[in-house]
Formats: C-alpha cells, structure tokens, sequence
C-alpha cells in the first residue's frame, strides 16, 4: 500500500471545509468513492476530485499535498492513523481529534488543537489564536495529547484547558493559559501580558521571565521541584527540545494563582 495523497490542483476562492477526508472516514473506501465525497466549500459543495488530485490507497496514512490555508477542519474528530500537511493549514486544525498523529510542515490558523481529546499535533511553523482552547461558550478546551509548535503562536493559548500539554519553541501571545483548569503549557520564548488570566489549576513552565507577573499571583520563591525532570523526560519521545531540558531546569520561581479565582494554578519561571 502507498500514502493516500490528496495533491491541491486549484488555487482556492473560498474556504473548504475537509473534515470528511481522514483516516476514521476513509477506511474501507474505494479511490472512486473518495474521489466523489462532497466537501462544503463556501456556500456550495464540490467533489474531492474537484480540489485534489488523489493518488495512493493507505487510507491510515494520508498527505495534503501543496496545502493551502484555506483547508480548513484537517484531521477533525480523526483517532487513528498519521495525517500530513505539506505547506500551511487553516483554522480548527486537530478539532476534536481523539487519537493519531497530525503533521504539518508550516503554519496553521486560529483554533488548532481545539477541544482535542487525545493524539499528537506537531506544528513546524506558526499557530493563531485560541491553540488548545475551547469554542465560544464551551468549558472544555484541549483535554488530553500533546501538541508541539516550532514557531510562534497567538493569544489565548490553552483558554478552558483542562488536560494535556502544549509546547511552544516561539513566542506566546497574551493571555496565555487563561481560565485554565489543568494540564501543561511550556515556553521557550517570550510571553505576552497576563499569563494565567482566571487560570484555576495547571502550569505554566516559562524558560523566560514574562515583563510582568499579574498581581493575583503571589509569589512563593525560588524551589527545587522534583517533578519537573520527570515531567520534561516525559517528551524525550516528541519531537521538541523541552525533552532535551530534564537535566537543565534545576531552579525556578513559583508563582501561585489566580487568586481571584481558585488558586491552584501556578506559574514556574526558570532561573
């Protein structure tokens, strides 16, 4: 068996909607019966040969070849199999994925990771905002896996988290793990204002000290955690240098919050 491939054939006027193009979807359908599941596209719907050129027949290992950011929904409710993107993705990449790996070389728009239940998502490049969070009005962002970015990403990272970890090799946005519950989000760059908003529980792991600390955290000094090795090995099989760090993170500054809120979350900065 080969690598199912959709290849982008045409440059894309609105938005397309691919959810129905994954592994849970596609197993046991013949290439013609792939070729003509309808995708929405705008207000219209198109055939998937339409858009992609299809070759391959390894429906638990799929590539979107020349993608675009127009491709919307990559991977969403997937729990089996590898997907790749070749290029960019656009927004709700991984929503409510359950289980799999997704791939993508380069930058995916807001709400990647979204609600996302269980699984991997590695990001070679940017993500937008709202990376691990909950839709408008839900409680329950990212609730299990890990997702990994290689680049930068935008605000409200982890908003209504409540299991899982994210790692972000770039930058963050503001508000980063706002109104979290649990799980984990580590930084290697720069943070923007108020990391931790209304946060509940969880931790925020910062190898770089924010500009400012919001003043509903108090500060409980400089520890020694013996958890911290153990969690950053934890990612020695992932793709990403937090895992390379477990020998490194000795020392950090523990900052306990939001205490205008339940309290129990906290910020550790690496010192």
């Amino acid at each position: 068996m080969t690598t199912l491939s959709f290849a982008l054939k045409i440059s894309l006027q609105q938005r397309v909607d691919v959810s129905p193009l994954t592994p849970d979807n596609l197993v046991g359908k013949s290439t013609g019966e792939i070729a003509a599941i309808e995708l929405q596209a705008g207000n219209r719907k198109v055939r998937t040969d339409e858009i992609f050129t299809l070759s391959g027949d390894d429906t638990l290992n799929i590539v979107f070849k020349t993608a675009s950011t127009k491709l919307d929904y990559i991977g969403k409710g997937n729990g089996k199999g590898v997907i790749t993107v070749d290029g960019d993705a656009g927004a709700y990449l991984g929503f409510q994925l359950k289980g799999g790996i997704i791939n993508v070389s380069g930058s995916v728009g807001a709400y990647a990771a979204c609600e996302m239940r269980n699984g991997e998502i590695n990001i070679g490049g940017n993500a937008g905002d709202f990376l691990g969070a909950a839709l408008p009005g839900n409680k329950k962002g990212l609730q299990g896996g890990v997702v990994i970015v290689k680049g930068n990403v935008g605000e409200r990272v982890g908003d209504h988290m409540r299991r899982g970890s994210i790692l972000i090799e770039g930058n963050a946005g503001a508000y980063l793990g706002s109104r979290m519950t649990a799980g984990t989000i580590g930084v290697l760059g720069e943070v923007g204002a108020y990391p931790g908003y209304a946060m509940k529980r969880g931790t925020l792991l910062l190898i770089k000290a924010p500009a400012a600390i919001p003043s509903t955290f108090n500060d409980c000094g400089a520890h020694t955690l013996g958890f911290l090795p153990l969690l950053l090995k934890g990612f020695q099989s992932y793709n990403t240098q937090f895992g390379a760090m477990a020998e490194k993170v000795k020392r950090v500054r523990r900052y306990a919050g939001d205490m205008s809120g339940v309290g129990k979350g906290e910020i550790l900065v690496v010192i």
